[in-house]
């Protein structure tokens, strides 16, 4: 085989190694990215539940401010009381009494339903933030495993590294940026290998000559369609056998004498 042919295979491995260690990083950080995903929305459900108890303070600072207007009223009334000499004051005086006391019924009332309301959602708040300690203690459990796999991964793509540098300081720089430029499109498929008489990449079939051609494997060939490098591989690339038509013709020539003497041989008895 070429040598710069086996070198780009042999690249192209090491690419494709590498590319692998992001998965099984993101896999070793899935459990703690969900904990951390859990507490932001949990988290964000305290948000809002804290802007809605605000905005329901607001409402009771409302409320008592008013009820404190209406008891001062009422007190205001009281005192008229006194200076009333008239049935029609008395009257008038009855009725501004009458609604003031429901007014302030309906202000308690009122000043109640925003308590429980605010309650409750104090009350949620609380079972959230036990939520987020839980998470907390759950991530701090995970996270030491995290960190020696993830050390250890780390470890293995430095090895990787240090194979891949080795291999490229004895490549030729052409063969490298060519091989650069595939990549960039094709990522973890810029080399691979025949299979029958397709391309590997694309799978669109070659013509002979170069099907030839590469398993000679004396030169880099790209195909033809596509672009990427490709190469032989004897257990992938051996092509199906061609059909012998001139066999079948011959077999099915000879059951048609063979039906033909058969029929002769019972027309005689």
């Amino acid at each position: 085989m070429n040598k710069y042919l086996k070198q780009l295979i042999d690249i192209s491995k090491i690419d494709k190694e590498i590319d692998s260690f992001e998965i099984r990083i993101a896999e070793a950080k899935a459990d703690i990215n969900r904990i951390l995903k859990k507490k932001e929305s949990l988290q964000n459900e305290i948000s809002n539940f804290q802007d809605e108890v605000k905005e329901v303070s607001l409402k009771l600072g409302k409320n008592d401010a008013h009820l404190a207007e209406l008891n001062k009223k009422l007190e205001d009334i009281a005192k008229k009381w006194k200076m009333v000499k008239t049935e029609k004051e008395n009257k008038a005086l009855s009725l501004e009494d009458e609604i003031t006391k429901e007014q302030v019924t309906f202000a308690n009332e009122e000043i109640e339903r925003l308590g429980k309301n605010k309650a409750a959602k104090e009350e949620e708040i609380s079972k959230l933030e036990n939520q987020i300690q839980q998470l907390n203690a759950e991530e701090q459990k995970l996270e030491q495993a995290v960190k020696e796999k993830l050390d250890s991964i780390h470890q293995q793509r430095d090895e990787v590294f240090q194979e891949k540098h080795k291999l490229v300081a004895d490549m030729d720089q052409k063969i490298i940026s060519f091989y650069e430029k595939i990549r960039k499109w094709a990522k973890n498929t810029s080399v691979v290998p025949i299979y029958k008489q397709a391309c590997g990449g694309c799978f669109i079939r070659l013509n002979d000559k170069i099907f030839a051609d590469v398993i000679k494997s004396e030169n880099i060939i790209t195909c033809p369609h596509c672009g990427r490098i490709i190469y032989f591989k004897p257990e992938l690339s051996s092509p199906e056998p061609a059909e012998d038509k001139t066999s079948k013709v011959r077999t099915k020539k000879a059951k048609v004498v063979e039906d033909a003497e058969n029929l002769s041989l019972e027309e005689a008895e």
